[in-house]
């Protein structure tokens, strides 16, 4: 890996260090309140890496749930990911022993920043960039967990109103997908399937079935998006 790839991926993780310790704290603090340690912070940063989940974790841990219900909740969470593996499987074909950790890690924001294809500098490697991001993302969540546990095991803090950290994140990423992509059919289709999805299946059934419909019309509308993406590349 040169230095190169190394400063490019850095320098387009920038945004999500930023969110990513801020969230990481949210969570080491709502696990504090529970009265877990800091370790238990950085195990669940290190093994589980899923910020929604990892939220969510905090208040089946409090509750002493099951590992089946465990199982069956992080199933509905992360079903999303299980989609973002599989359009990655063309991209990732040819990273080696590194693709294993890149699919391990590949959270909304990495997805996101991946899928835009930023443009590199001219020596970097597009598969070691992929790989750095990945784990650089997951090194800053891992950080920000452990300082939020680790303070909050100091110093008293009201955790009321922190579980809103992620969506917010979520939106600051919509805006900025809005902004740098070329074509918004994905948009506008993730959209209107959500709400769709949202009105028929109600708000604690709709992911699955979203997902399911998103990717579906992404494979319709394939080619129309490939197509779009390619005439405004040879415009910039």
């Amino acid at each position: 890996m040169n230095k190169v790839t190394v400063k490019a991926a850095f320098k387009a993780s920038l945004p999500i260090m930023a969110g990513y310790i801020v969230l990481g704290m949210g969570f080491g603090v709502l696990l504090a309140a529970k009265g877990y340690s800091f370790w238990w912070a950085i195990l669940m940063c290190v093994t589980v890496f899923s910020g929604t989940m990892q939220y969510v974790g905090v208040n089946l841990l409090g509750a002493g749930a099951s590992v089946v219900s465990t199982a069956i909740m992080t199933l509905m969470v992360n079903a999303r990911h299980l989609f973002y593996g599989i359009s990655m499987l063309e991209r990732y074909k040819d990273m080696g022993w590194r693709k294993w950790y890149a699919f391990f890690g590949l959270t909304d924001e990495t997805y996101s920043l991946i899928c835009l294809e930023p443009r590199l500098p001219k020596g970097a490697d597009r598969r070691d960039f992929n790989f750095l991001l990945t784990l650089m993302n997951q090194i800053y969540w891992i950080i920000g967990g452990f300082l939020g546990a680790f303070l909050a095991s100091l110093i008293p803090f009201n955790s009321a109103g922190l579980d809103f950290s992620m969506t917010a994140l979520f939106v600051i990423i919509f805006v900025e997908q809005w902004e740098l992509t070329h074509c918004r059919i994905p948009i506008y289709l993730g959209l209107g399937v959500s709400l769709v999805c949202l009105f028929i299946f109600g708000a604690d059934n709709f992911l699955i079935p979203s997902m399911i419909g998103i990717s579906a019309g992404l494979f319709i509308f394939r080619k129309r998006i490939e197509n779009a993406e390619r005439e405004a590349q040879k415009h910039d």
